[in-house]
């Protein structure tokens, strides 16, 4: 399997709006994008953009028209479901928009087994988990969590080359995985099959109380 990072549309359970500084946190890095396509209203003016990372409270695009700061605009996150929210900051293409009202993200996520099956959008979750290999756990930190797999924080050197390993997520049963990538403070795992999507919502159900309390 290839080393090739994908960087997907990142999806957050906190309400801050993502930050200027995250624009360019993968520069140099080799990796795919699969970013999960927005729909805006300018004005009169229907354009496409990007949706890089959201949360409850707003969202990162890469726009693919001239926006300036304090520009009001509307996107379709759902069908036929306007939010409308403005412009806070630009950083070359990409722009940071704030949501007048705060989105239910599991909400957002959830709707997606009744329609089309989206490419797997990551969504951002800090919280203790456990891997076991030959037997033996070591603890670590998820960084975000997909269908396919999850980001952790590690410094413990784990197995490649395709050998199997088990991740305990909290409250579920361990999920046999194996390692994409490694580097000296995070790693990739992939699950060896995909985790159903109403699975995965029922178990982020579970970790937003945590994320709300300390947000």
């Amino acid at each position: 399997m290839s080393d090739q990072m994908m960087e997907t549309t990142l999806y957050s359970l906190g309400d801050e709006t993502p930050s200027p500084d995250r624009a360019d946190q993968r520069q140099g890095e080799r990796h795919l994008t699969l970013y999960r396509v927005g729909s805006l209203m300018l004005g009169d003016r229907r354009e496409l953009c990007l949706i890089k990372n959201i949360s409850a409270g707003g969202m990162m695009i890469r726009a693919y028209c001239r926006i300036a700061e304090g520009d009001t605009l509307t996107v379709e996150l759902k069908n036929g479901e306007p939010i409308a929210g403005r412009a806070i900051w630009t950083k070359g293409q990409n722009v940071g928009v704030e949501f007048d009202e705060k989105i239910d993200i599991i909400d957002i996520l959830s709707t997606t087994m009744d329609g089309p099956r989206p490419r797997m959008p990551r969504i951002e979750v800090a919280c203790p988990v456990t891997l076991y290999v030959d037997s033996q756990p070591i603890p670590a930190r998820i960084e975000d969590i997909s269908q396919g797999g999850v980001k952790i924080a590690i410094h413990h050197p784990l197995p490649r080359g395709g050998k199997d390993l088990g991740v305990a997520l909290p409250g579920l049963a361990p999920i046999r995985a194996s390692v994409r990538w490694q580097n000296d403070e995070s790693a990739g795992i992939t699950f060896n099959t995909l985790m159903p999507l109403g699975d995965l919502v029922g178990w982020l159900e579970t970790q937003r109380a945590p994320v709300s309390k300390a947000s």
